[in-house]
């Protein structure tokens, strides 16, 4: 098999946009893909491999409905947002028994192999998920990080509030959630002191220092490659009101780009969709990294390459001449 017939894998769910972006340039650039998504294990989606009968450590296959991926060959693997399946068809403890297995036996097989690039490699993008560690690698960077506070002590959530006031709750994690069947969801929201009660002690939360800012910004790193996005919209959290947001190119002071790379190498991250305030003085605050963020809409705003870059990363199967 030559250099150029090497397959990209993609593991993503059905209907996702961004990754159909970067299987079109995928496609453009003559790259053979193997979509595929967890759930569909069984008859849509098929693997198999061998371990200890060859010199090659994983020998294995990998079918999907219209492709088939000799997994030695991987040349990366995009890890986008796959969905692992839930078999309700089966009764309760059947159904978390056939979910285990295959979690760690498909993933598994796929995590043992040393050869393909991922973007990015789903026990590192777990690891680099908690705001919490967040916070903390980005103030070691050098970066400038709000007072945050996580607690579930609701006498400690309240000092923390009259001392640092005006101040937000964030969720530590998006976690999808229904009330009376209607789904919900959360963003950054203003929050007092007689707000809080006792309650607050059944899970930590998470309260940070409004920072008094005149713009957002989105910074999508893939691979070396840096494209900050300024966000305008006078809104708290710009997520409520996608109608309201207006959008620039801008160009990253040349240390903060230095940090944010370093950061996404702390973690093992090839890319990495980050968040930041711009306040008055120009100066940027740290919010958060989204490991696997959203970034399909902004390319359609500005006209910025990203998903053609996240396509050349996959087609190169390296990191500037190195495997993360």
């Amino acid at each position: 098999m030559t250099e150029t017939d090497r397959p990209v894998l993609v593991a993503t769910e059905p209907l996702d946009l961004t990754a159909d972006m970067v299987i079109t340039e995928l496609n453009r650039k003559g790259a053979p893909v193997v979509r595929f998504n967890p759930a569909d294990i069984g008859t849509d989606l098929m693997v198999s491999a061998q371990f200890g009968v060859c010199p090659a450590p994983v020998v294995g296959r990998l079918r999907a409905p219209s492709r088939t991926a000799d997994l030695e060959c991987v040349r990366a693997v995009y890890w986008r947002r796959p969905v692992w399946p839930t078999f309700t068809y089966l009764e309760a403890a059947d159904a978390r028994y056939a979910a285990a297995q295959v979690r760690y036996g498909l993933g598994g097989i796929l995590y043992a192999l040393d050869g393909p690039l991922w973007v990015n490699h789903p026990l590192r993008e777990a690891a680099a998920d908690y705001k919490p560690a967040q916070l903390a690698v980005a103030q070691r960077l050098g970066l400038t990080v709000p007072p945050t506070l996580v607690t579930n002590d609701p006498d400690r959530a309240r000092q923390f509030v009259a001392a640092y006031g005006p101040v937000i709750a964030k969720t530590l994690r998006w976690t999808p959630y229904e009330r009376d069947g209607v789904p919900m969801t959360s963003w950054a929201e203003p929050v007092v002191t007689d707000e809080i009660d006792d309650t607050l002690s059944a899970a930590p939360h998470l309260f940070q220092a409004r920072v008094e800012k005149v713009a957002d910004l989105r910074v999508l790193i893939v691979g070396r490659r840096v494209f900050a996005v300024r966000i305008d919209s006078g809104l708290l959290d710009w997520r409520t009101d996608y109608d309201a947001l207006c959008y620039s190119v801008v160009d990253l002071p040349e240390r903060l780009e230095k940090v944010l790379l370093a950061f996404l190498d702390h973690f093992g991250l090839v890319s990495g969709s980050f968040d930041l305030a711009l306040d008055g003085k120009g100066d940027f605050h740290w919010l958060e990294l989204n490991p696997n963020g959203q970034w399909g809409w902004l390319e359609e705003k500005t006209g910025l390459e990203m998903s053609a870059a996240i396509a050349d990363l996959l087609i190169r199967g390296e990191l500037d001449g190195h495997r993360p």
